[in-house]
């Protein structure tokens, strides 16, 4: 039996997946997942939190278990993703929050942070980039299919063939692990391939990879914002990780010195290898910010 519970609102004219666990009255935490997967990616997170916290992980429009209804003719935007969760969020009566941004979910809930800035309590970043000297050699590739219309066919063809088949998503998960045979359980990337083999899947992929560019565009504004805030930050980042390099952990110090950087001895998916040490660290900040 899960030690969370999964259940499903509607909201932004979709019916948006989630699980939950802890105390509905404690603070919130907020578990934004990352390409290619889904909650998920926390279900082992998820009960290490929820003794003291309302912990929420929903799967983002495109991911995992949500829904978009045909008719609703969504735009896969990352605009239009944090909208779908800020109407999540309004859905379940949530005011306040403290997002964990990983990958796709660090451009989700940074925007939920620029339009909410008083309703972010902190901020917990593992391998959730928001500076250019966190984007690795993974992003060249992307960076020319940025510079066209997003329509350029063997660009395209490039790009499935290097992110969206079963051995890119398994490299993800596996490139620079420790020990990736005894910390990375094979259903993780199992079910994301099964997922992403979904019909319409390979679309809305490239057209999120396109919009990426709109992300990195933002970053001064997401960077305007620690300044402003000086909201409290903790970053704790797999090193290893090819996509989203140790450098942008460490730039965060640049508009928020108080922040906490921890290089972790791990790759992309640090919350799989290194579950209870991220967990350690979330506990004792939350405690030391009075959260």
């Amino acid at each position: 039996m899960a030690s969370y519970n999964i259940s499903s609102v509607a909201a932004d004219g979709l019916n948006i997946f989630y699980r939950e666990a802890g105390p509905t009255d404690a603070p919130v935490i907020l578990l934004l997942h990352g390409f290619p997967s889904s909650s998920h990616q926390f279900r082992n997170l998820i009960p290490l939190l929820a003794a003291a916290y309302h912990v929420i992980a929903p799967d983002l429009p495109g991911f995992g278990f949500t829904e978009v209804p045909n008719s609703r003719a969504y735009p896969y935007t990352f605009d239009s993703i944090a909208t779908s969760i800020e109407a999540f969020l309004d859905a379940l009566s949530i005011k306040k929050f403290s997002p964990y941004i990983f990958d796709y979910g660090a451009p989700t809930g940074l925007r939920l942070a620029l339009r909410r800035p008083e309703a972010v309590q902190a901020i917990f970043s593992q391998n959730g980039n928001a500076y250019d000297e966190g984007l690795g050699a993974f992003w060249d590739p992307l960076k020319e299919f940025w510079k066209g219309d997003g329509l350029n066919i063997s660009l395209r063809e490039a790009i499935t063939a290097s992110t969206l088949t079963l051995d890119a998503t398994k490299g993800q998960y596996l490139t620079g692990t420790v020990n990736p045979n005894s910390t990375i359980a094979p259903e993780t990337y199992t079910l994301d391939q099964a997922l992403l083999d979904r019909p319409g899947q390979t679309d809305i992929q490239l057209g999120l990879f396109y919009d990426y560019r709109k992300n990195v565009e933002m970053y001064p504004q997401f960077q305007e914002y620690f300044r402003k805030s000086q909201v409290p930050l903790i970053a704790f980042w797999g090193k290893n990780d090819p996509i989203f390099i140790p450098a942008g952990a460490e730039a965060f110090k640049k508009d928020l010195p108080n922040a906490e950087i921890h290089l972790l001895d791990a790759g992309h998916f640090a919350v799989e290898s290194n579950t209870k040490e991220i967990a350690n660290l979330m506990l004792r900040f939350l405690k030391k910010n009075g959260i």
